[in-house]
């Protein structure tokens, strides 16, 4: 993923996302956010959960739909990777 502009907002962002989901959602398993060492404006998110539910159960929350919508004004384009499945280039707005 690639910030665009001022990576402060998105990270600030990014650890109320994480906070909400580690408070709302057991079956995240793994849900955290890594700055990339030679690419400032870049972060990876990993995430893990328990099973399809959980998924779903994330991507319908409240505040993960609110901050979708913000996250556009900070970033330039993502990339989406399946682990067993081959890579997929994606946006916000497509699959999101």
């Amino acid at each position: 993923m690639h910030v665009d502009h001022e990576d402060r907002g998105f990270d600030a962002l990014a650890e109320k996302t994480i906070s909400a989901v580690q408070e709302f959602e057991p079956g995240a398993l793994i849900y955290v956010v890594h700055r990339v060492e030679d690419a400032p404006l870049s972060r990876v998110f990993y995430e893990l959960y328990a099973g399809p539910d959980a998924r779903v159960q994330h991507e319908s929350a409240e505040y993960f739909k609110r901050a979708l919508v913000e996250l556009e004004q900070y970033v330039e384009s993502v990339r989406l990777e399946f682990p067993g499945c081959t890579k997929r280039k994606a946006t916000l707005s497509q699959d999101w």
